[in-house]
C-alpha cells in the first residue's frame, strides 16, 4: 500500500459527493472523511518511527521534464498527515447546523481541499508540492468568495493578490534548483544535493520564505489574515487556520531550510526578529479586538511567531516543540472558531461586550469552551503547553532576550483569552444571553472530541514527539552535512 490511495481517495470523494443531493452531500463528505482517518491510522499502525521514507510511491509523470509522482510519509509528514484527516471530518461535523446553498459543491471543495494539502505535506518531487499547494489554495477561494460574509469579494481579491504571488516566487525557486541539479529532475534529494553560492542561496532563500511567510502568516507579511479568517465561513476559517497555514511552517522545515542552508543561517537573525516582533504586536492588537473571531485570527498570529521563532533558532528542541505545536494550535483553533460559530449563531454577534452570564444557561458549553482557551494559554497539562515550553526552550538556547520576549505571548494570551471568556461567559445574564442554549448533538460530539484531544495530548505527548523525532533528527542531520562537505 502506498500513499497514493491517501492522495487519491479525497479527489474521488469530492467527485460522488457532487452526483449527491444537496442533503445528504454532508453525510457523503463526513462518511469518506472518515474513511480517510481510518486508511491515515492504519498507516500510523505500521509506521516505523524511523528516518526512512515509507509508502512511498515514485512514478513518471511528465519524464520529458523531469516530473514524477514521488511522494512518501516519513516522521515529520505523518504527524502532518494525521493533523489533516483527524480535523477535516471534525470541521465538516461543525457544518451540520449550517444550510448550505449548493451544499454539495461546498463539501467537495472541503474534500478536494484536503487532497491538495495532503499532497503538500508528502509530495518528494518539487512540481508535485507545488501542484499540492496550488490543489490546496484554489478551493479555499470559492469557499471564501461564494459562502463568505459581506465583505468577501474585497477580501478574497487581496487574498488571492498575496497568496498568488507567493506561489510564483515560489515557483521560481523550485524551477532555479531544477536548473541546477546535474539531470534536470525536481525530485527533493537532488533539490538537497545542489551547490549553491552563498548569494545564491540568499535569493532562493527569499524566493521559498515570502510564499510561505505569507502562508503562515509571519509579520509583516500577516495582513490579509484577520480579514479572510473573518469574512471566510467557519468551516473554510477552520481549514484555513487548522490545517492551511501548516503548509507555510512545513514548507519551511521540509524545502526552505535544508535547500539552502547558508542563505537559512544569513537570514535567521532577521527572521527571529520578525517572528518575535509578531509576537508582540499580534497579541496587542488581540487586546483590543471586541469580535470575538478577530482576537482569535490575531491570537494564532501570535501562536505562529513562536513557532517560527522555535524552528529559525535551529535546535532539536525548537523543531520537536514547533512539530506538536502545530498539532496543538491546529486543534485549539478549530474548537475556538467553532466555539464563535456556536455563539453567533444563537446570538447574530460575536461582539463580546454584549455578552455575560451565558455559563449560567450553558454549563456544558462553558466548560468546553474553558478547557480549549487553558489549551490555548498553555495551561500544564494542556496540549499548548508542551509545545510552547519545547519552542522556547529552543528560542533561549539560541538567545535569552528572544525567549523572553517570546515568552509573552503566554502571558499576553493568557489576559487577553481569560478576559473574553469573562466577557461572554461570567456575569449577569442579559436579554440576549437569556435565551442561549447548550450544545448538544453533533456540536456535543466536535467539542468532546477537542477537549479530549487538547488533555490526552497534553498528558501523554510522547506518541507524536516519537513519531517525528528520528526525521527531526536526520533533517538537522543533513542540514550540517552539507554544511560540512562546503555545499554552499
Amino acid at each position: 500500500m502506498t500513499v497514493s490511495i491517501l492522495l487519491f481517495l479525497p479527489i474521488v470523494a469530492a467527485i460522488l459527493v457532487l452526483f449527491f443531493k444537496n442533503d445528504f452531500a454532508k453525510h457523503a463528505a463526513l462518511f469518506f472523511s472518515v474513511a480517510e482517518l481510518a486508511l491515515a491510522l492504519s498507516f500510523v499502525a505500521g509506521f516505523v518511527p524511523d528516518a526512512s521514507v515509507q509508502y512511498a510511491i515514485d512514478v513518471p509523470w511528465i519524464p520529458q521534464v523531469g516530473v514524477y509522482f514521488s511522494a512518501g510519509i516519513d516522521g515529520i509528514s505523518m504527524v502532518m498527515v494525521l493533523l489533516t484527516t483527524v480535523l477535516v471530518p471534525l470541521i465538516i461535523l461543525t457544518t451540520y447546523q449550517h444550510q448550505y446553498k449548493y451544499a454539495k459543491a461546498f463539501y467537495a471543495l472541503i474534500l478536494f481541499m484536503q487532497a491538495g494539502l495532503l499532497t503538500v505535506f508528502t509530495a518528494l518531487d518539487g512540481f508535485l508540492f507545488y501542484v499540492g499547494w496550488e490543489a490546496a489554495l484554489i478551493p479555499i477561494y470559492f469557499i471564501c468568495a461564494l459562502w463568505g460574509g459581506e465583505n468577501r469579494i474585497r477580501v478574497n481579491i487581496k487574498f488571492f493578490i498575496y497568496t498568488f504571488a507567493g506561489s510564483l516566487f515560489m515557483l521560481l525557486g523550485i524551477i532555479y534548483l531544477y536548473l541546477q541539479t546535474g539531470n534536470k529532475v525536481y525530485d527533493i534529494k537532488a533539490f538537497y544535493d545542489v551547490t549553491l553560492t552563498l548569494k545564491q542561496q540568499s535569493w532562493v532563500f527569499w524566493a521559498f520564505f515570502i510564499a510561505f511567510a505569507i502562508k503562515m502568516p509571519i509579520f509583516p507579511f500577516h495582513t490579509w489574515q484577520p480579514d479572510t479568517y473573518t469574512e471566510a465561513p467557519s468551516a473554510g476559517t477552520m481549514m484555513l487556520s487548522g490545517i492551511m497555514l501548516k503548509m507555510g511552517i512545513y514548507g519551511v522545515i521540509r524545502w526552505l531550510i535544508p535547500n539552502v542552508p547558508a542563505g537559512f543561517m544569513q537570514w535567521q537573525y532577521l527572521v527571529l526578529i520578525l517572528s518575535v516582533v509578531g509576537i508582540v504586536y499580534a497579541s496587542i492588537i488581540a487586546f483590543k479586538q471586541k469580535d470575538g473571531k478577530r482576537l482569535v485570527a490575531y491570537s494564532s498570529i501570535a501562536h505562529v511567531g513562536l513557532i517560527a521563532a522555535g524552528i529559525f533558532a535551529w535546535s532539536l528542541q525548537g523543531l520537536q516543540g514547533a512539530m506538536i505545536q502545530m498539532v496543538s494550535h491546529g486543534i485549539n483553533v478549530v474548537g475556538l472558531f467553532f466555539i464563535w460559530d456556536i455563539i453567533s449563531r444563537r446570538l447574530n454577534t460575536r461582539d463580546t461586550t454584549l455578552m455575560g452570564g451565558i455559563a449560567k444557561v450553558a454549563p456544558k458549553f462553558s466548560i468546553a469552551f474553558l478547557i480549549i482557551v487553558l489549551g490555548t494559554i498553555a495551561l500544564p497539562l494542556t496540549n499548548g503547553f508542551v509545545g510552547e515550553f519545547l519552542l522556547l526552550k529552543g528560542v533561549y538556547n539560541y538567545t535569552i532576550v528572544f525567549a523572553a520576549v517570546a515568552g509573552l505571548t503566554i502571558i499576553f494570551g493568557a489576559v487577553y483569552m481569560l478576559r473574553m471568556y469573562k466577557h461572554v461567559m461570567q456575569g449577569e445574564v442579559n436579554e440576549l444571553t437569556a435565551t442561549f442554549t447548550d450544545i448538544h448533538g453533533s456540536e456535543k460530539l466536535v467539542l468532546g472530541i477537542i477537549c479530549a484531544l487538547i488533555i490526552i495530548i497534553g498528558v501523554y505527548p510522547q506518541p507524536l514527539l516519537h513519531l517525528s523525532e528520528a526525521s527531526v533528527i536526520n533533517l538537522m542531520n543533513v542540514v550540517s552535512a552539507k554544511f560540512s562537505a562546503g555545499k554552499f
